[in-house]
């Protein structure tokens, strides 16, 4: 007996290490459960983390404030975030850096580049002749591409969210406007790696609000269609957005709400910066006029003013929404002398009267592109801090045709909660009540080739081809196969934006080159070679636009087919199991698709493709490809297309034929 109790003791101690181990594990792995959204806007930003136990929850910063000052002052040895940032940009204008995400992905011709000189004269830009673009200059040893500056406000981002989680967070879904084109949706990806957060999703802030107003009203939505317009106008840009709310069966869940953008409109430079702006010059011009027989400098030459100046305009504006006039003060402006003039809501609405006036622009582009009439929109609801001042209000009341204006949701943190609420439906994590997200894409997308046609014999000439991949307002992510069935040689074809025509001719210049990349494909004459009797089914090439609205070639391929002659066999037993099983469960597995993803197009028969200019006998083809099931949805953004991309495989598929 002795003998079997001392050889049970070491088990039980087997088992209770074992039990120790596993509560370790657990433990460790709910110490990481967390994910966080950051609303990445031009003035400020939110951010809002989902854990166990604490649902979706805004992030307070290290001053218990909700939104934090996208701001970064940069010195040698020091860095400085948020409200200590603003602080010190009345001491060091030249090294506090604000509103740099204009700069994302732009080039330096470009007129936001131009712009931002001119509004902030105080940085130096200089040119990066690598890659195109311009950086910081903060000193003759420090200088930094916006996309660093922005991945130091992504990790300080991060770091606040692991104070209030009081846990490490890696997972995130980022906001970013609705107009960012391919290069500036990149920028930020390449700023979230600098920053060591794995990016479940970009998504665009507008659809990241829809989605709040949604989550939040869930009980209203049914099977009627209800169409709602958000205004969002921040402090950088103004956005118009009709989305559509209605309840859908899905195969995963049945009955589910949906939301599905329906319009966009947009105007990149309205907001309440350019307001603030306005006011900053008028107050340096009354300023001027007061000292104007002391033989004074110009204050506008002393950027220390100008930043005080600035600061006191959005402190003004902000007053102005709620009261007729007020009185602007500020102590020892410029050379120990005090500034104190009073400014009225009338001054105020002349200096901005042609901003007033591009208001109900975004209104008309957004019901252009859903092809609706205002009478079909049941309400305008209010987003953002600009929206705050009455003369846009009153407006946008005008333009729309409304009884009043909607104010049922929270301005500043809605875009930051919709998106944590994505985060937490990506994540492996948490399982959240499924809706239904439907995107659009904005700019078009399209194939174009040149091709060698023989008219007549012996003469012959070149023709050029499109093809739209993905169409304006058409849905995302969504993957498309382009066959081309004209080319047995190594050949190149251009991946460019498609018809533009709805933006203006500045909105075009700030949008940048229209070309995407040009790919050249090697080794399909190879390939028509090793499979000489095999016949071809053209060279396949794989678009995918996925979550993020990012757009990757995955592969290109060459597919050849044969017929091999088999003799009959008789089905052996689990043969004829498995097609009784495959029968009964509709012929195959159907993976289920992300209970909050954004819908998917189906597979459909190879059809020409959209918007083809070609005669009938043309071989091009396009088909829409279904969204292969994302076992994480935080996956890393995909490559971008190469300038020279090989076949991926040659691909030799046999068809049998029974006799």
């Amino acid at each position: 007996m002795a003998v079997k109790v001392r050889r049970q003791r070491p088990r039980r101690r087997v088992c209770w290490a074992l039990v120790a181990v596993l509560l370790a594990d657990l433990l460790a792995l709910s110490d990481t459960l967390a994910v966080m959204s950051v609303d990445l806007g031009s003035e400020s930003m939110k951010v809002a983390i989902v854990k166990p136990g604490v649902p979706m929850e805004i992030v307070l910063n290290k001053e218990s404030r909700r939104k934090t000052p996208v701001i970064v002052t940069l010195k040698e040895n020091e860095r400085f975030f948020g409200d200590s940032a603003a602080s010190m940009a009345i001491k060091n204008p030249k090294a506090t850096l604000r509103y740099f995400q204009h700069l994302l992905g732009k080039q330096a011709d470009n007129p936001h580049v131009a712009l931002y000189q001119a509004r902030f004269p105080e940085h130096e830009l200089t040119f990066d002749p690598q890659r195109q673009t311009v950086h910081f200059q903060i000193s003759s040893q420090l200088q930094f591409s916006p996309e660093e500056v922005l991945g130091m406000v992504l990790n300080y981002s991060r770091s606040l969210a692991e104070d209030f989680a009081e846990q490490p967070i890696k997972d995130a879904v980022i906001t970013v406007p609705v107009f960012f084109n391919q290069a500036e949706r990149r920028a930020v990806l390449q700023a979230a790696r600098m920053a060591g957060l794995k990016v479940l999703q970009l998504i665009n802030d507008n659809t990241a609000t829809a989605l709040s107003y949604g989550v939040f009203r869930r009980k209203d939505i049914n099977t009627t269609a209800q169409n709602i317009m958000f205004y969002d106008m921040g402090s950088g840009s103004t956005v118009c957005t009709i989305v559509t709310y209605q309840m859908v069966k899905t195969k995963e869940a049945g009955m589910q709400p949906q939301l599905q953008i329906r319009g966009v409109g947009f105007d990149r430079t309205l907001g309440g910066l350019e307001m603030e702006l306005r006011l900053r010059e008028h107050l340096a011009g009354l300023f001027n006029e007061q000292r104007k027989g002391q033989r004074a400098k110009d204050v506008r030459e002393n950027p220390r003013a100008m930043a005080k100046l600035l600061r006191e305009a959005n402190r003004l504006k902000t007053v102005l929404s709620a009261n007729a006039d007020h009185m602007a003060q500020i102590e020892g402006l410029m050379d120990d002398v005090d500034f104190k003039a009073k400014v009225t809501r009338v001054e105020f609405e002349e200096l901005c009267a042609d901003l007033f006036e591009r208001v109900p622009g975004p209104v008309q582009q957004a019901l252009q592109s859903a092809e609706m009439s205002l009478d079909e929109v049941e309400q305008v609801i209010l987003v953002g801090g600009a929206t705050r001042v009455p003369k846009v209000q009153e407006v946008l009341l005008k333009a729309v045709g409304k009884e009043e204006l909607g104010k049922n949701i929270n301005a500043d943190e809605a875009a930051a909660m919709g998106a944590v609420y994505q985060a937490a439906a990506l994540s492996k994590a948490f399982k959240v009540k499924p809706f239904v997200v439907r995107d659009a894409v904005v700019y078009p997308i399209l194939v174009e080739f040149t091709r060698e046609v023989e008219e007549e014999p012996g003469i012959h000439s070149l023709k050029h081809n499109e093809r739209v991949l993905f169409s304006r307002m058409g849905p995302y992510p969504q993957r498309k196969v382009i066959t081309f069935n004209r080319y047995s040689h190594d050949f190149s074809f251009h991946i460019n934006y498609g018809d533009l025509g709805f933006l203006g001719p500045e909105d075009l210049r700030v949008f940048g080159s229209q070309n995407l990349t040009t790919v050249k494909l090697k080794g399909v004459g190879d390939s028509f070679k090793k499979y000489p009797d095999y016949e071809s089914k053209g060279i396949k090439a794989h678009f995918n636009l996925d979550e993020s609205g990012v757009l990757s070639l995955d592969r290109v391929e060459s597919v050849f087919e044969t017929l091999v002659e088999d003799s009959p066999e008789e089905e052996s037993t689990l043969t004829k199991l498995g097609n009784t099983i495959s029968s009964l469960f509709g012929g195959g597995t159907t993976p289920d698709a992300k209970e909050n993803g954004t819908d998917t197009v189906q597979e459909e028969e190879e059809s020409p493709a959209e918007g083809s200019k070609d005669e009938p006998g043309e071989q091009v083809e396009l088909k829409e490809e279904a969204e292969a099931p994302v076992e994480d949805g935080s996956q890393p953004p995909p490559p971008e297309p190469k300038g020279d991309a090989t076949p991926e495989g040659e691909k030799a598929t046999k068809k049998k034929k029974k006799k």
